[in-house]
Formats: C-alpha cells, sequence, structure tokens
C-alpha cells in the first residue's frame, strides 16, 4: 500500500489537529483546503482572519470550516503567556513572553504545547531556525534523546528509504550520531520501514583510515550497544550498504550491507547533498525534513516546497502524533 494512503488509514477518525502558523501562505492554504475536504484532521491556521480570508479568495481555496487563530486577538492569551513563562523557568520576563508570542511560530508551538493542538507544519516561508528554536525551547526533546534531528522520507513506486541526519546536526559527533541513527530506526518503523541502518562513510569496514572514518565506526558500537536490536552496521560506503552483490564483497556476513533502507549520514553536509542528488539527479520524492526526538510533533518544510509537499508533512507529523 502507497505510503500515505497507509497513513491516512492510521489516523483516520482520531480527530487530530495539526496547526499552521503561515496561515497567509498561498501553499499552506491549499494544502489545509485539501486536508480539511478529505476529512483527514482538522487543520488550524495563524493569521490575521482577514488576511487570511483575503489570499484564500484570491487563490480560490474553500477555506470554511478550518479554525483561525489570530495572536493578536486570541481569548487564552494571557493564560498561555503564563504557561510559556513557567515553561521557560526564569529565562524570559512575562514582558518578553508578551513580545515573543506574537511570533507565529513560537504561538503555534505553544498551542501544541498546551495540547490545543497535536503537531506543528511550518517552514515555507520561515528558516529551520525560526521553526526549530522555539520547538526546543518550549516542547524540548522527548525522554532518552539528548538532542533532535532532521530525516527525510526518500521514495519512488515501491521503493522507500530514510535518510538522516539532513537538516539540524552540522558535525555530530560518535556519541551524537548514535543516537540520530537509533532515532532514524523508531522513525523508520513509523512509516512502514522495517530498519535495517547503514552508518555511511567514503570507507567500509576499514578500507580507509582517517579520524572521519573512527566516527563512524565508533558510533557504529555506541548505537549497537543502545538498541542491539536494530540491524545496524557501519562504518559503510553507500554501494556496500545498497548493492547487494557490492556489499557482499565490502562486508561479507554483514546482515546490512546490501539491504540498508536506514541511511545515516557522517555529517550535515553530506546529508543534504545526498537526499537532494536523490531528489533531483534520481527522480525520488524526498518528504521532510521531519524532526525527530521531540516530545511532540513539529516538522520543517523546505522553503522550495509545494502544496504537495506541505499536504504529506501534514500526514506524517500527524502520524508521528500518535
Amino acid at each position: 500500500m502507497d505510503l500515505f494512503e497507509s497513513l491516512k488509514n492510521k489516523i483516520d477518525g482520531k480527530n487530530l489537529t495539526i496547526v499552521f502558523p503561515e496561515g497567509t501562505e498561498k501553499r499552506i492554504l491549499g494544502a489545509a483546503s485539501r486536508l480539511k475536504k478529505d476529512g483527514i484532521l482538522e487543520p488550524i491556521l495563524i493569521g490575521n482572519q482577514s488576511e487570511v480570508s483575503k489570499v484564500a479568495t484570491s487563490e480560490k481555496f474553500d477555506i470554511s470550516g478550518i479554525e483561525i487563530i489570530d495572536p493578536e486577538n486570541y481569548d487564552d492569551f494571557d493564560n498561555m503567556v503564563d504557561s510559556f513563562v513557567e515553561r521557560r523557568k526564569g529565562k524570559n520576563t512575562k514582558e518578553q513572553a508578551l513580545e515573543m508570542l506574537k511570533d507565529n511560530n513560537y504561538f503555534g508551538t505553544m498551542l501544541v504545547y498546551m495540547g490545543k493542538a497535536d503537531g506543528m507544519v511550518s517552514g515555507a516561508v520561515h528558516s529551520t531556525g525560526d521553526t526549530v528554536r522555539p520547538a526546543l525551547q518550549i516542547i524540548k526533546t522527548a525522554p532518552g534523546s539528548s538532542r533532535i534531528s532532521g530525516s527525510f522520507i526518500v521514495q519512488k513506486d515501491d521503493e522507500r528509504y530514510l535518510f538522516a541526519d539532513c537538516a539540524i546536526n552540522i558535525n555530530p559527533n560518535a556519541q551524537e550520531l548514535a543516537e540520530i541513527a537509533i532515532q532514524s530506526a523508531k522513525e523508520a518503523e513509523l512509516f512502514d520501514i522495517e530498519p535495517r541502518v547503514a552508518m555511511l562513510s567514503f570507507s567500509t569496514k576499514g578500507s580507509a583510515k582517517s579520524e572521519e572514518v573512527e566516527k563512524v565506526a565508533e558510533a557504529t558500537k555506541i548505537a549497537q550497544e543502545l538498541d542491539s536490536t536494530v540491524p545496524l552496521d557501519g562504518e559503510l560506503q553507500f554501494d556496500a550498504a545498497f548493492v547487494k552483490s557490492v556489499g557482499e564483497q565490502k562486508a561479507p556476513g554483514s546482515k546490512v550491507a546490501g539491504h540498508a533502507n536506514v541511511f545515516i549520514f557522517p555529517d550535515l553536509q553530506s546529508g543534504n547533498i545526498g537526499y537532494k542528488i536523490a531528489q533531483r539527479l534520481g527522480g525520488y520524492e524526498a518528504i521532510g525534513p521531519i524532526l525527530q526526538g521531540l516530545n511532540k510533533p513539529v516538522s520543517d518544510l523546505s522553503r522550495g516546497c509545494n502544496e504537495e509537499d506541505v499536504y504529506k508533512s501534514a500526514i506524517l507529523t500527524a502520524s508521528q502524533a500518535l
């Protein structure tokens, strides 16, 4: 079954709500209109009511029945401010909170934190930092996670893979890389991928020597200790991880080499380059980044996203809420 048909079935009837802070962006409005019409989930749009309606009318989007919340005229704003100050534990004053919560991303994140929404999707016009910062300050990392990471679902026809970290951690150390690997394995299961995790490098099983290779080899050992139930191996070059014949030659006896479907990149630049090559040259659809390791789900869109990306990211985010 198609991934998104499967996820729709999982969230159907759960009455999940996803908040969209960028309520005047036409790609967001188009996706929200479709999500409402399809009955998949309940969108909440953040923005001035008249401005949101003006864009929707101009683009011929039906947003009737969709809740629109204006931070400047929110009945529960005082309670939200108090809740924010309490959550920040003295790091922000009430006066600062009053200003910060006029920012749509902070406001939307607080709706998730306070249980008024099940997840948030942002980033069509905001940077990754603008989306991630409020999530880290308010929602924070889940128990057992010291950091968050960003993964992509990369798929074409019947092929489906997970790439990480492609969005957040610039140069993770071995411990951090191991944690990203275990996070990614758990995330893959949410999206009907039975994880076989490859720790990627330019070396396979010691074929090259460098600090970069040693980091990935050490991360492999740590990840295997963190969760011995996850099929995980490294360090592996991509061809050894992906191509059966190459895996058998370069890493004989490995249960992952040649069969991997979760790919852990050693640093952000290789992860970001890797998923974009798969997308632009390989013709794969790349959905994400999906933020991993948070207490509640927040998804960060690419500013180059289209309406379909927003639609699918909302479905992924809702499935994480389960």
